[in-house]
């Protein structure tokens, strides 16, 4: 694996794994928000990887952001437009759009 990004859920892991090279991009979840042990896990998964943190435009969202911003301060944020549902409701034009924006054009799989 090349690099990580973490979501909230298992929707949003599965809408990026459709966009995102299997070998080469770590797809973590958090399941809500994480506590000290489930914070503890996800560093533990991500090791010295570098990390990107998609979470959902809503309150959730962004206080699990604050605590996976404190876990990995290194981290490059990725955003969903407000108004859509969630990473997993956001339309594939866009997550591709942010992603590219993001540095990750090399990782896409678009085939």
């Amino acid at each position: 694996m090349e690099l990580a990004i973490i979501v909230e859920g298992k929707n949003d892991r599965s809408r990026l794994k459709r966009l995102l090279h299997p070998d080469k991009v770590l797809i973590l979840c958090t399941f809500g928000t994480p506590g000290t042990d489930k914070l503890e896990r996800l560093r533990k998964a991500v090791g010295d990887l570098p990390v990107f943190i998609f979470t959902d435009n809503d309150p959730a969202g962004k206080k699990i952001r604050g605590l996976l911003r404190d876990t990995f301060p290194d981290s490059e944020q990725i955003y969903t437009r407000k108004g859509y549902a969630g990473v997993e409701g956001t339309p594939e034009e866009y997550l591709v759009e942010q992603l590219d924006k993001a540095g990750l054009s090399d990782y896409l799989n678009l085939e």
